[in-house]
């Protein structure tokens, strides 16, 4: 381990060229002193062109503003809120993804990386550090970048898994500033509803994967019963860390990575943060292994449970836009469901509120005008609404709509009964499940 030696988020940006692409550590631990550095760098005409890509990330995000047009351009791989209005009024852009698939994007090369920025733990005893609460694709970026700056942050926990040499970077900076955090999002009634329908489809000893949210945290809530449970997920909060802390969730009857949980990065409390740090029954991992089908499938009874912004009659899922509005992106939810249908009785569950807040229909007869579709139809297996849950894997068309409809909200039922009447024609209606 060569001596560190630190040098200004000032000093550590001014080595990076105009029109580079630039890797960004993300959700919580986003490297905010650095994009600071370079804002003024841009401020002052010293550098143009600059091209951005991370997961969601957590916080102000001047790399997407209109005021640095010209001088920087995001394109990230998954859509947050403070990016999102510049994303849909083209300042700034989306790149589609499978996130488990976002690393070959720099280890194979069709982005060429000329900078990696993270934000890093203090190092071991080993000169080994952690990227602590965002692992994603960082670990691509630091083995591919021309220049590799980390931010030594004593926020950031040291998480095992998948740790980087203190000799990768090339620049070191100081800096304290505090992870970003997310409250405890409480579920509304009509997802305690969902919650416990989705629960009913748990048992014992079946190893999950949700993401984070008031709908995951209401399952959350009713798992608590349950027993042996796993985990292996990209992303987990509070709800799931109760779980864990209870020995709800303790990874018995996993056949990989037994005994540990398995994620790739986080957004919660800081009791999240604190509880991964020198944990060894926590991994951390590159999301190439997190998210990666093969991978998933090895343990049996996997069970991956995600959302929807919109679903159509016959299975389509779309999750990363509303019509053509890009929302947040692709993310691993197709990774997930196909691991889990692989697994040895695993199953896959799509499970959302059957309306909008706003009483817009969820379950459509047609998904709306350039709707992303994150899981297609030959995909579909479980969908779970408060009205109840149904298997689409080995029905008809025709038998998917009925099964759809039966689950969509009672008002909307006549509605959508008519429209697959007129889809399929006379003989619908002679149709029984």
């Amino acid at each position: 381990m060569k001596p560190i030696k630190f040098v200004s988020a000032d000093e550590a940006v001014s080595h990076i060229p105009s029109h580079s692409h630039i890797h960004l550590s993300s959700v919580a631990s986003v490297p905010h002193c650095l994009i600071q550095a370079l804002c003024r760098r841009a401020d002052a005409g010293d550098v143009t062109d600059l091209h951005f890509h991370h997961f969601h990330t957590e916080g102000p995000a001047p790399y997407s503003d209109p005021a640095y047009e010209g001088k920087f351009f995001d394109q990230g791989f998954f859509i947050g809120p403070n990016v999102r209005p510049n994303v849909n009024s083209g300042y700034a852009d989306y790149l589609p993804v499978h996130l488990g698939e976002s690393p070959a994007l720099y280890r194979k090369g069709y982005i060429k990386l000329g900078a990696a920025l993270v934000n890093i733990s203090l190092p071991d005893e080993n000169g080994m550090v952690s990227l602590g609460t965002s692992v994603d694709c960082s670990i691509a970026a630091i083995e591919t970048a021309d220049i590799v700056i980390g931010v030594v942050n004593p926020n950031v926990p040291f998480a095992y898994g998948d740790l980087v040499s203190i000799d990768a970077f090339d620049y070191l900076v100081e800096d304290d500033t505090p992870l970003v955090t997310a409250a405890f999002a409480e579920p509304t009634p009509t997802e305690m509803i969902i919650g416990k329908n989705c629960a009913a489809l748990v048992e014992d000893g079946d190893c999950i994967q949700m993401g984070i949210g008031a709908l995951p945290n209401a399952l959350a809530g009713e798992l608590g019963g349950h027993k042996n449970l796993g985990l292996h997920t990209e992303m987990f909060a509070d709800g799931l860390l109760k779980l864990i802390k209870a020995g709800v969730i303790n990874g018995a009857c996993k056949k990989i990575d037994t005994g540990k949980v398995v994620a790739s990065f986080l957004l919660g409390s800081k009791d999240v943060y604190s509880f991964i740090d020198h944990n060894p029954g926590v991994l951390m991992r590159d999301i190439a292994y997190s998210n990666n089908p093969a991978v998933i499938a090895q343990n049996p009874h996997m069970m991956a449970i995600n959302s929807a912004t919109e679903v159509d009659f016959t299975g389509q899922v779309s999750a990363d836009s509303i019509g053509t509005r890009i929302f947040s992106g692709t993310g691993g939810q197709l990774e997930f469901v196909r691991g889990a249908t692989m697994s040895e009785g695993g199953k896959s569950i799509i499970a959302f509120a059957s309306r909008t807040l706003k009483g817009k229909n969820k379950i459509v007869s047609s998904l709306n005008t350039g709707a992303g579709i994150v899981t297609p139809r030959s995909d579909a297996h479980w969908f779970v609404t408060e009205y109840g849950s149904v298997n689409l894997y080995g029905k008809s068309l025709q038998e998917r709509a009925k099964l759809m409809i039966s689950i969509a909200h009672p008002d909307d039922r006549e509605m959508l009964d008519r429209e697959a009447f007129e889809r399929f024609g006379p003989h619908y209606h002679n149709f029984s499940i």
